[in-house]
């Protein structure tokens, strides 16, 4: 990709109470109650210690400057843009020849007994056992367990306590799994390396997180997202795309935080115009971008203004309204487009065809949406809207079944499956997380309510982002909305309200938490079996 900086490039942060939503909508209707002014960041710590059943740590220092463990498949990330290049930590590697090679030491030339096999395989699972437990790889045997909570790790808060009210709007985990992206309300994007401490279950030693990098947009930022073959042992494919008010789409460096490219649409006055989505295509190398009735396709080695226009409304039929979502099929050259509307679409990744065009069964707009890992199923979540609707792709147009949340504004709320496609979770305005099992629900149902497994209380604010780690047990929640005063909360009518006049706010305060959260979502058998395994190591060292 050709290094090519966009314009209006402003590192300036705006103001939070610029509408989040796209242009010619309404604006977010959250009349909650305002938190107490003044109220000191560590006051989210007690709340932290009541998820985390025990767990003692409080804010130190940066965990940044911290060496990752080599047997971690992730590399810091450097803001000093001095071109130097990071160091790569590699996964070690098992030999998967190891038993074979052993019995053609022994003389064992032909085919052993069942039993003896057996004792081999023994072998080698109690020899990945004595591998370091620091490794991400052994999370690959880790699944999702939620017979229980999950378990609160660490976060970060006082990051975003720096500006008023600075909540969060969504939290995307790197394909790799080795960082942490999040967008808020100062218009910043910021990325958080993975704690080394989680890779060995040094829990107790986990402290508050801070971002390695803060990348400024200059107005609201509409959509964001990771470039699909992101890995951290390959520089060159580390970037992220971005678009806000007024901007073109920014193309970012996710090692020094840089503007590398821009895309530049423009509409039929010749005015730069901004996106609403974004996405990339599954192979990287096409970004999708989201308007009014159309989407335009930008070739990601080539930036600039060059694009292909797709309306998504061809001679007065199609989708209407502004295009606020896009996802890909993983198993077809599908890709299927959300609006405003409160209708989704299905359309040929080819030439921008038109495939189906579902039912208008949602109440509010469409903000989210996400293909099943089978290509079978789409779910799709609007604003101002109770339901998660899943979608029979092979009988388009057929609802199989319906998940129930609380989304009472207009913010976007995303919802997340993990990569089995079995469980599908979401937060909602009141700060519960729900977890449903996809696979509980009937083949032949007919909208029928699927009820969840599991809710917790993530956050005391709406938890409006979710995303489940690539392969391992984590999940990253992100929480808080913009705050409206009531009519009532001034100097002026305290005293009246001291003196028993009649209260104009509710008697349940809701508080400002703008937090970003990392949860362990496995089992917590793995992590007493790593601080056995260790502490075994150390008698061992000690004598």
């Amino acid at each position: 990709m050709s290094d090519v900086a966009g314009g209006d490039e402003s590192e300036g942060a705006a103001g939070a109470g610029q509408d989040t939503e796209a242009d010619h909508e309404p604006p977010a209707c959250e009349h909650e109650e305002t938190a107490e002014d003044g109220a000191p960041s560590s006051a989210k710590r007690p709340r932290m210690m009541e998820h985390e059943d025990g767990l003692e740590g409080s804010a130190g220092p940066d965990l940044t400057e911290d060496k990752l463990p080599a047997e971690a498949e992730v590399q810091s990330r450097q803001r000093t843009g001095d071109g130097s290049e990071p160091e790569v930590h590699e996964v070690p590697v098992i030999d998967e020849g190891e038993e074979e090679e052993e019995s053609h030491q022994n003389g064992a030339d032909l085919h052993q007994p069942s039993l003896e096999e057996e004792e081999d395989g023994r072998q080698e699972e109690e020899q990945d056992d004595k591998d370091s437990a620091d490794s991400p790889a052994n999370g690959l045997h880790l699944g999702l367990d939620f017979t229980q909570n999950p378990q609160m790790l660490t976060g970060s808060w006082t990051e975003y306590s720096n500006f008023p009210e600075n909540y969060l709007k969504g939290c995307k985990w790197a394909p790799d799994g080795s960082c942490i992206l999040t967008n808020s309300a100062d218009n910043v994007l910021r990325v958080f390396n993975v704690p080394p401490e989680i890779y060995s279950y040094s829990w107790d030693a986990l402290t508050e997180m801070s971002p390695v990098l803060r990348m400024a947009e200059g107005d609201t930022i509409y959509d964001y997202c990771w470039y699909p073959k992101m890995s951290s042992l390959q520089p060159d494919t580390c970037f992220l795309a971005s678009s806000s008010r007024d901007n073109p789409v920014h193309v970012w460096d996710a090692f020094y935080g840089e503007v590398r490219a821009s895309f530049r649409p423009y509409n039929h006055l010749d005015e730069l115009t901004a996106a609403h989505s974004l996405c990339f295509s599954p192979d990287g190398t096409q970004l999708y971008c989201g308007f009014d009735k159309m989407v335009r396709v930008f070739y990601t080695e080539r930036p600039g203004r060059d694009c292909e226009e797709r309306p998504t409304i061809v001679k007065k039929q199609g989708q209407s309204g502004i295009i606020s979502c896009i996802s890909f099929s993983p198993c077809q050259s599908v890709y299927a487009c959300g609006s405003y509307s409160r209708c989704a679409g299905l359309y040929s990744c080819q030439d921008g065809t038109m495939l189906a065009l579902l039912p208008t069964l949602h109440h509010g707009g469409l903000t989210h949406l996400l293909f099943s890992p089978d290509g079978n199923y789409l779910y799709t979540g609007g604003r101002k809207d109770p339901e998660i609707l899943c979608w029979d792709l092979r009988e388009p147009g057929k609802v199989v079944f319906s998940l129930k949340r609380n989304v009472s504004t207009n913010q976007r709320i995303y919802f997340d499956l993990d990569p089995s496609g079995r469980y599908l979770l979401s937060g909602d305005t009141e700060g519960v997380v729900s977890v449903w099992d996809t696979l509980s629900a009937s083949p032949d149902a007919n909208e029928e309510l699927l009820q969840p497994q599991r809710r917790f209380q993530a956050h005391w604010d709406c938890t409006n982002g979710i995303s489940i780690h690539p392969f391992m047990p984590l999940l990253a929640t992100s929480s808080g909305q913009r705050q409206f005063p009531w009519p009532g909360d001034s100097e002026g009518d305290s005293a009246s309200d001291t003196e028993g006049g009649a209260a104009s706010r509710p008697q349940e305060v809701t508080r400002e938490d703008n937090t970003l959260s990392l949860w362990w979502a496995g089992p917590l058998g793995a992590a007493e079996d790593g601080e056995t395994r260790r502490d075994q190591e150390a008698v061992v060292v000690e004598v």
